[in-house]
């Protein structure tokens, strides 16, 4: 099916289930864009830390981080 032809079937469907269809079809647009733009964020801090913009942490830095952060309210 093409998207003329998807697009013919839908412009039938009641206002109700069209417009319950474009909500969908948007949210789906920006989670996806929220996804890329996460991963995009992720490699940028990965090629910081592996090209040494950044400093990582030791191993012993990021438990003791950790342990912190789950004990504070």
């Amino acid at each position: 099916m093409s998207a003329l032809e998807i697009a013919e079937a839908v412009m039938e469907l009641p206002e109700k289930e069209r417009l319950e269809l474009a909500r969908r079809i948007v949210e789906s647009i920006a989670v996806e864009r929220e996804i890329s733009s996460n991963v995009a964020q992720a490699v940028r801090g990965i090629e910081d830390v592996v090209t040494g913009r950044v400093a990582g942490l030791s191993e012993a830095e990021f438990r003791t981080f950790s342990n912190e952060s789950f004990l504070s309210p």
